[in-house]
């Protein structure tokens, strides 16, 4: 193997960490600034005003937490849609997932958590490009890229069977919906400072992101918000992780 070789599989390589424990694997995303927000004027209030972000360099799970992985953890699985240990784990509260992210840094020694709004937006949007969905603008190949209520036959499926945006990352839109660190408030964006916002009000309400297996292609969105309970669960309510690297090169 030459040395040009050997660099390129190196630098792949840095760009995809994997947990050790459960094999999440997790890509690299490097951060800069964008405009959060409703871009194409659908007119939803919480999805207003369009205002500008940047958010750091972070890594995001490739995939929406599976049952197996949650299982290997939590040695359960509450999911409805108990189909094979590659479906999404639903039917999880926030507060559960808490729970399963305690569990699995204490496991590992390394630290796991939530992605922000910030966050998820940027890396649903192939790193805040103006994308509707995660990896198009066309709802005419929508379906290439989510599960919705449409083309699910009413059920969740594997994950990663659907097109990736263009950073690699799958499911962003569509299959479950996606809790996210932040506290909903419809007047969020008016609150977020430029760097690396998060809201953390007074409210017990959570973000969830990406739409899911039953519902409409408006709720798979990058930019959609809503929201549920702490202790919440529903059959379409999942999860993805993101992976604080930080932490081992300080």
């Amino acid at each position: 193997m030459n040395v040009r070789r050997i660099i390129i599989i190196q630098l792949q390589s840095a760009d995809i960490y994997k947990c050790p424990i459960t094999e999440m694997e997790f890509v690299l995303v490097k951060g800069g600034c964008y405009k959060m927000g409703d871009t194409s004027g659908d007119k939803y209030e919480d999805e207003t005003p369009v205002h500008e972000v940047c958010v750091d360099d972070f890594y995001i799970g490739k995939y929406e937490v599976t049952q197996g992985q949650w299982t290997k953890i939590m040695e359960c699985n509450p999911s409805y849609f108990k189909s094979g240990d590659n479906y999404p784990i639903e039917t999880v509260s926030w507060t559960d997932v808490k729970e399963f992210i305690n569990k699995l840094n204490e496991r590992t020694g390394k630290k796991y958590r939530l992605p922000t709004e910030a966050k998820w937006e940027y890396a649903a949007r192939s790193g805040g490009k103006k994308e509707k969905w995660a990896g198009t603008n066309d709802d005419t190949k929508l379906c290439n890229y989510a599960w919705y209520n449409e083309n699910s036959n009413g059920e969740t499926h594997p994950v990663g069977q659907k097109l990736p945006n263009a950073l690699g990352l799958f499911d962003m839109s569509g299959n479950v919906w996606e809790w996210l660190e932040d506290v909903y408030d419809e007047d969020a964006y008016t609150k977020h400072s430029l760097d690396n916002p998060i809201y953390t009000g007074g409210s017990s309400n959570r973000v969830i992101r990406g739409g899911s297996w039953n519902r409409n292609p408006q709720y798979a969105r990058c930019y959609s918000r809503r929201f549920n309970s702490t202790d919440y669960r529903s059959y379409n309510i999942g999860f993805r992780l993101e992976y604080v690297w930080q932490t081992e090169i300080k």
